[in-house]
């Protein structure tokens, strides 16, 4: 399956919330969701009955869609959650945020997820000093993420980082504008993942 390449705004549409694809612009009055917040195509205006599993699929699609990842990295990401201890949608949400493309953007060094995917796949960033292009690596805690010195210079990381510098990044990472830089120091508990999922919803449909 071939990942989604149309506009994006439709995915919020089609979920009935912001899922903050499009970065700043999510936050203006151009959000699609606040211009038509009904789901897109001829009958998104419709009312439609919703079973209990097309609830549970819809919040499943929503976490794939908010993260950017297709359907047999989910699946992956469940069964590896399933394997570890504690609460299985719990895990699932933290195994997502440690994804280094979240990381990058958690940190405020890419303007969406989707963005900061691209800017690790073109080798913008370090783990530890080792140039890492992979954006589903997992960061651990004590990892060190920095932009590489030849893409300092690059306009749109300067103006991101610059950014960042003003904002205050989620109490499990630690950054340095000035660096260019940021540390994982924590795993991420699930008062500290703002995503709108309901995660218990997506256990039960892969329970089925």
């Amino acid at each position: 399956m071939a990942r989604y390449s149309g506009p994006v705004c439709r995915l919020c549409r089609r979920e009935g919330a912001k899922l903050y694809l499009k970065g700043d612009r999510c936050y203006t009055g151009k959000c699609a969701i606040d211009k038509r917040g009904y789901a897109p195509g001829q009958h998104g205006q419709g009312r439609k009955k919703t079973s209990e599993y097309g609830i549970q699929l819809r919040e499943k699609q929503k976490t794939r869609r908010i993260y950017g990842i297709l359907e047999t990295q989910f699946r992956n990401y469940f069964a590896k959650a399933e394997r570890q201890k504690g609460i299985t949608g719990e895990n699932l949400l933290r195994l997502l945020e440690r994804r280094l493309d979240n990381v990058v953007y958690r940190m405020g060094f890419a303007g969406s997820r989707a963005e900061a995917r691209q800017m690790v796949r073109n080798g913008h960033f370090t783990v530890n000093g080792n140039k890492v292009n992979i954006p589903s690596f997992l960061t651990r805690v004590g990892n060190v993420i920095e932009v590489r010195e030849k893409s300092r210079d690059n306009n749109r990381i300067v103006e991101l980082v610059e950014q960042a510098a003003r904002k205050t990044p989620p109490a499990w990472l630690e950054v340095s504008a000035d660096q260019f830089s940021g540390k994982v120091v924590a795993i991420p508990s699930r008062e500290e993942i703002d995503v709108p999922v309901v995660e218990h919803l997506i256990v039960e449909l892969y329970s089925r």
